[in-house]
């Protein structure tokens, strides 16, 4: 017993030496998070620990995958250095204030993880010659401890939080403060990174080293993965009849599921990569060589999807990125089409080479090519609808609803991208006045809109993000379960409330008193009348004063269909007190 004993203390140690920086930047993550969930910071102090977590979450794949590096080269301690500079650098490429994040910053953050991920599986191969098993071993190891650490995490977790549980119910012990949320962020962020390193042991030696084919992975990808991807491919083989035979063009989201079906397949084939040879495995051998073969007709069609879309809209981020994805996928099914001696290890490199592209190359990234398409869209929308008037926007010419909700996202999109330069050179002086007064001012530019669309076109939801309000000296506080409608009590007093759509009235009752406040919702709706979209206020709650109470009724939108001119609601509550 004390021999096993020691040998757990030995393995821990060893882990300890051998990874402190994986361990401590999981660690520092952790702390982040449970110090945000135990303080409940203001606004500003939140996003600082948001950005901290993020970088320092990226750094834990990233230095596991410097710390192989290290252990293949010598000074390898300097790229390890190295992998702190560049979180340092990546800290404070996220935007300082909360109010410039925005999808953008989500292009750059998930990206990175993937690339961070990416550089495990190969870095300490990049100048490695004729070692293929080793570096499929590498990777199979890593695909197996990465799976029983989410099973050992999942079990550790559940366990610690039940035995947490027991001593909380059966010794009516009154834990303070979120600890079951804790013990799962610690658990599962420095917990897990811990457990996994522990089955990696010694590293790069170990991972690498030679191992029997896993009998449950054989069974995984040989019976249940690959037949999936047949039946996948059957179904959009027969969709691309379907689109042939009627001669139309693809749906926008069969670019996502050519995707899904071509990556699950490179991946299933590096799967069962040491079975492709054993022909007696013979529909693993058969796969193997017709799936890069199965993909061209569906990357015709991919292509076929996508600029279908970038024609007519222009590129975004993610498109450019579908692009770029569908760039790589062709360059793979090529490389291993045509090219006679292969290395699997040109999946994850190359990938990691177009990915990188898209993040930093100057002019050609996915940033720049987005921001330059979207202006050139803009600027040919504003000059084929004849709304540019010496050099500047006519938000007073009529227009349709359809012109006005592409004008107006083209708007958000560049002004999220902080590119209002552009925007404020085709602006007059009282619609910049507005834009630098006014939050939210790519909303209800225009004032002559005709609404000629069909179904969600005429539907307008004003909406807050508020989900906190000062209840001052209110006394009652009346949360409606549906809609408006809510009957309960006040002191002495009945107080009912009713709200029919189609009748356009939201009335209150107090006893056999009544009282409709629907004109006031009208007339605060009438307000964004030429909205094409949502609406993000401020604040949406109306004060009013009835009998002898002061109610102040919140919502967290209002729902106006103004085809049949009808309304619903979410969320309302009704602060009451007396006059």
């Amino acid at each position: 017993m004390n021999e096993k004993i020691n040998i757990i203390i030995e393995k821990i140690k060893t882990t300890l030496i051998s990874y402190p920086l994986v361990l401590l930047l999981s660690l520092a993550t952790a702390i982040v998070i449970i110090y945000g969930i135990e303080t409940h910071p203001d606004n500003d102090a939140t996003y600082l620990l948001v950005r901290l977590g993020i970088t320092f979450s990226l750094g834990i794949s990233s230095q596991f995958a410097l710390k192989m590096l290290s252990q293949r080269i010598k000074n390898g301690i300097i790229w390890q250095l190295a992998g702190l500079l560049f979180l340092v650098v990546f800290f404070f490429v996220l935007p300082s204030e909360e109010k410039n994040f925005s999808e953008v910053q989500g292009f750059i953050i998930v990206p990175s993880f993937i690339l961070s991920h990416l550089l495990v599986a190969f870095i300490a191969f990049t100048n490695r010659k004729n070692e293929e098993h080793n570096f499929w071993q590498y990777n199979k190891n890593l695909f197996i401890n990465l799976f029983l650490t989410a099973v050992f995490t999942g079990v550790l977790t559940g366990g610690v939080q039940l035995a947490i549980l027991a001593v909380q119910e059966l010794f009516n012990f009154n834990f303070e403060g979120d600890i079951y949320i804790e013990t799962f962020v610690i658990l599962s962020i420095f917990g897990s990174s811990f457990i996994f390193l522990l089955f990696n042991e010694t590293g790069l030696e170990y991972l690498e080293k030679e191992g029997s084919y896993p009998v449950v992975l054989k069974f995984f990808t040989q019976f249940i993965l690959i037949p999936l991807l047949i039946i996948y491919v059957v179904i959009l083989y027969f969709y691309c009849l379907k689109i042939t035979i009627n001669w139309e063009l693809p749906r926008g989201w069969v670019s996502y599921l050519i995707l899904a079906y071509s990556i699950v397949g490179i991946f299933a084939l590096l799967l069962v990569h040491p079975l492709q040879k054993e022909k007696a495995k013979s529909w693993i051998f058969l796969f193997s060589k017709i799936f890069y073969f199965t993909l061209i007709p569906l990357i015709v069609l991919l292509f076929i999807a996508i600029f279908t879309r970038v024609l007519q809209y222009g590129y975004t981020e993610a498109r450019y990125f579908v692009l770029l994805i569908s760039i790589w996928l062709t360059s793979v099914v090529l490389y291993f089409v045509f090219i006679k001696k292969t290395t699997i290890k040109y999946v994850p490199i190359s990938l990691f080479v177009f990915g990188l592209f898209a993040l930093i190359f100057p002019y050609f990234n996915a940033f720049s090519v987005s921001k330059r398409s979207q202006e050139n869209q803009l600027n040919q929308l504003l000059t084929d609808n004849k709304l540019i008037v010496n050099g500047l926007i006519d938000f007073k010419a009529p227009i349709n609803d359809s012109v006005a909700i592409q004008v107006e996202d083209k708007f958000e999109y560049l002004s999220e991208r902080l590119d209002k330069e552009f925007l404020i050179k085709m602006l007059d002086s009282k619609t910049k006045k507005i834009i630098d007064k006014e939050k939210y001012w790519y909303n209800n530019l225009f004032k002559n809109v005709k609404f000629t669309a069909k179904g969600m076109d005429n539907y307008l939801r004003i909406y807050t993000k508020i989900n906190t309000y000062e209840i001052n000296n209110y006394k009652y506080y009346l949360k409606s379960e549906y809609g408006g409608n809510i009957e309960t009590s006040i002191g002495k007093d009945k107080f009912t409330s009713s709200f029919s759509s189609n009748n356009a009235s939201f009335e209150i009752k107090i006893n056999d008193e009544l009282k409709d406040f629907m004109p006031l919702i009208i007339a605060y709706c009438n307000k964004y009348k030429s909205a094409s979209k949502d609406v993000l206020v401020d604040d949406l709650s109306f004060t009013v004063t009835f009998k002898n109470y002061q109610i102040k009724i919140i919502f967290d939108s209002i729902n106006w269909y103004r085809k049949d001119n009808s309304y619903s609601f979410e969320g309302t509550t009704y602060l009451v007190k007396l006059k």
